[in-house]
C-alpha cells in the first residue's frame, strides 16, 4: 500500500473512532424525544401541550418535548398505551372509563389497564347559554324552554342526558329540543330558534365572548342540589366557578361543574422521565400559568389530585411525595 493511500486510510479511522466516541459516550449528540398528543390543531389541548413542551424544552436537559395534533382524547389514550407516544391530555370521564373498562370502552377488547396519571390541567366546563330576554334566571328555568342539548354522541350531550335523569326531566318536558352540534348552536341562539344551549367550554372562551357581545346571552349558573350530588357522585367530575368579570356583565361567580384535562402515560414509562416531566412543570408553574387565562388559577393542591382517575405514575407519586402532598 503507497504511503499516500496509507494516510488516508489512517485518517479515516481517526475520524471513525471520534464519531463513534462521540455517539457512545464522549457527549450526548441527540437528546431523546417525547412526544405528547393533544387535540386538534385549533384546541385548547393542542395549545396546552405546547406550552406543557415550552417549559420541558426550556428546562429540562435529558430530553425534548414536541406537541402533535391528534384526533381526540380516545387517540391519545390509545396510543400511549401502545407506546406510539409517551404522554397524551385526556378529558377525566374518558380517563375514568378507560381505566375502568366502562362507558363507550365497555365493549373494547383491548386493556387500559397500564395507563398512569401525571397531573392535570385546565377545566373543561359544562356551560349553560341563554338568551336574556328568555325568561331564564336559573338551571330550573330550562324546562319549557326551547333549547339545544348537543348532537347525539357528543360529550356535551352525555352530561346533559345525565343531569335531564337526575331531575326527572324528558324531551316532552322541553317546549324544543334541538340536537345541533358545538358548530351550530351559537347562530340558532343568536336568531332566537331556541332560548338556551349547553356545550362544554374552557374559558374564557372567544366564542362565549361573542355571544354575550352581539347576541345579548349570558351564562346560566348550576346552583342545584340534585345536581350538586350527581356531581359528589361522579369521580370525574368536579364542581367549579366561572370567574368574575370574565365576560360582558358576568359581576358575579358562577357556579358550574365539569372535566379537567389530564396528563397521562404509560407505566411502561422510565420513572426518572416521568418525574423529571412533573417537577419541571411544577417548578416552573408560575411561568405555566402565565401563557394562557385558563391556566391562570392553577394550583398544585387541584392538578396533583383533581380528575386523576387512574393510578399514579411512579415518577410522579416520588415528586408528590418529596413534596408532602402524598
Amino acid at each position: 500500500m503507497e504511503k499516500k493511500e496509507l494516510r488516508l486510510l489512517k485518517n479515516f479511522i481517526g475520524i471513525l473512532f471520534v464519531i463513534l466516541f462521540l455517539a457512545v459516550g464522549g457527549h450526548e449528540v441527540n437528546a431523546a424525544e417525547i412526544l405528547i398528543g393533544t387535540g386538534k390543531s385549533t384546541s385548547m389541548d393542542y395549545y396546552t401541550g405546547r406550552a406543557i413542551c415550552r417549559i420541558i424544552n426550556q428546562n429540562a436537559k435529558d430530553f425534548t418535548c414536541k406537541a402533535l395534533f391528534t384526533e381526540d382524547s380516545y387517540y391519545n389514550l390509545t396510543n400511549v398505551r401502545s407506546g406510539s407516544i409517551e404522554m397524551g391530555i385526556v378529558e377525566s370521564d374518558m380517563q375514568y372509563h378507560a381505566v375502568n373498562h366502562s362507558g363507550s370502552f365497555q365493549f373494547l377488547d383491548i386493556s387500559y389497564e397500564n395507563i398512569r396519571a401525571l397531573f392535570s390541567v385546565h377545566s373543561v366546563l359544562l356551560t349553560v347559554i341563554a338568551q336574556r330576554n328568555s325568561g331564564i334566571k336559573h338551571f330550573d328555568d330550562l324546562k319549557g324552554k326551547r333549547i339545544n342539548i348537543g348532537n347525539p354522541g357528543s360529550s356535551q350531550r352525555a352530561i346533559m342526558e345525565m343531569m335531564m335523569a337526575t331531575k326527572g326531566w324528558t324531551k316532552t318536558d322541553f317546549l324544543l329540543t334541538e340536537e345541533l352540534p358545538a358548530a351550530q348552536h351559537s347562530l340558532a341562539l343568536c336568531h332566537g330558534r331556541i332560548q338556551a344551549t349547553v356545550d362544554k367550554i374552557v374559558h374564557p372562551s372567544p366564542a362565549v365572548k361573542q355571544l354575550m357581545d352581539f347576541c345579548d346571552a349570558f351564562i346560566v349558573g348550576i346552583n342545584d342540589q340534585q345536581i350538586d350530588k350527581l356531581v359528589a357522585d361522579t369521580p370525574y367530575y368536579t364542581s367549579a366557578i366561572i370567574s368574575e368579570g370574565m365576560y360582558k356583565n358576568n359581576t358575579t361567580p358562577i357556579p358550574t361543574f365539569g372535566m379537567k384535562a389530564t396528563v397521562v402515560v404509560s407505566a411502561d414509562l422510565d420513572e426518572t422521565i416521568a418525574y423529571t416531566i412533573v417537577k419541571t412543570l411544577f417548578d416552573n408553574l408560575e411561568r405555566f400559568k402565565k401563557m394562557h387565562p385558563a391556566f391562570a388559577k392553577l394550583t398544585p393542591a387541584q392538578m396533583s389530585k383533581e380528575g386523576l382517575i387512574a393510578p399514579l405514575h411512579e415518577g410522579a407519586m416520588r415528586y408528590y411525595r418529596e413534596k408532602g402532598w402524598r
